[in-house]
Order: structure tokens, then C-alpha cells, then sequence
């Protein structure tokens, strides 16, 4: 069995004219990220991987959620390859796992993730909003091998508020 845990990035900032892959979180996103991290933590295995997107407001995202989690952020793998909003470049990085790991969460963007979680999950989802948090589980020993899934927890953090 494999799980992957979907995180997209929490609300940005457009206040200031910066490149895309530099605009960090806004403030309703650090409070989303906080709320969203709590909520999930129940929902979270003993051991898994972290890899996020460099793209400043979601490695925000992910030492938010690190913090709140108690993991030691040094735990996180930041891929430039994450930072992708096509969900066959994201499904391809996501089978590229390795096998020894059965538990990992990914940060990253839509349209990639809403997309992902529409092919590979059971359970239809118009638009996984900012912050919004994926889990499906993988009836397979190998993550290049993994096909549709079931939808195991969705938290939005409006469904918190």
C-alpha cells in the first residue's frame, strides 16, 4: 500500500510585483496553513516523506505545516521539479519514488493537483482550493505502478473556519 498526502500551497500574495516563483504566502494563507495543519495531523502516518515545490509560498506552506507538526524541517526535500501545474509532470515525479517509501506528502500548485486528484483519486473534486489537503490511498507496492486510488481524507480550509 502507498498514500499520498496533496497539499497545494496556501493563499498567496500579489502585493508586490514579484516573479511567480518568488510571491510569498498572504496572511489568510499563513492562517489557513495553520488551521489546515492542525486539522490534519490526526490524518498523518508515523513515517512518511515530504517533497515541496521551491516556489516561495509553498515551501512556506510546507515549514508551517512542519512546525506544527513537530518534524524537524530539515526533513524536507525541495524539488524544482515540483514546481508544475501539469498533473502528468506531477504524476511522473510522484512514480519516480522511491519504493522503501510508503507515506509521502506533496506540496505543489494547481492545476497539477486538482487534476492528479481527479484521475487517480475516487472521489470527484471540482477545485482543491488553496491550502487544501488530498489523501489517497494506492492498492500497490510500487509508486511507478500506482493507478486509481481511494480518496481517503479531503480538508478544506474553509470546511474550518
Amino acid at each position: 500500500m502507498k498514500q499520498l498526502m496533496l497539499i497545494r500551497h496556501a493563499k498567496s500574495s500579489w502585493d508586490l510585483q514579484l516573479d511567480d516563483h518568488q510571491r510569498p504566502l498572504a496572511p489568510r494563507g499563513i492562517q489557513d496553513a495553520q488551521l489546515v495543519s492542525v486539522a490534519v495531523e490526526k490524518y498523518l502516518p508515523d513515517n512518511f516523506m515530504i517533497w515541496c515545490s521551491t516556489a516561495k509560498r509553498a515551501r512556506e506552506t510546507a515549514l508551517i505545516f512542519a512546525k506544527n507538526i513537530f518534524l524537524d524541517a530539515g526533513n524536507i526535500v525541495f524539488e524544482e521539479e515540483l514546481y508544475t501545474f501539469d498533473n502528468i509532470e506531477l504524476a511522473r515525479i510522484i512514480k519516480s519514488c522511491d519504493d522503501d517509501i510508503d507515506n509521502l506528502i506533496v506540496f505543489g500548485h494547481n492545476e497539477a493537483i486538482t487534476n492528479f486528484v481527479n484521475k487517480f483519486g475516487n472521489t470527484f473534486i471540482d477545485n482543491v482550493p488553496t491550502c487544501g489537503f488530498v489523501s489517497i490511498i494506492f492498492d500497490s507496492k510500487t509508486w511507478k505502478n500506482i493507478g486509481r486510488g481511494v480518496t481517503k481524507n479531503v480538508v478544506f480550509p474553509r470546511d474550518l473556519r
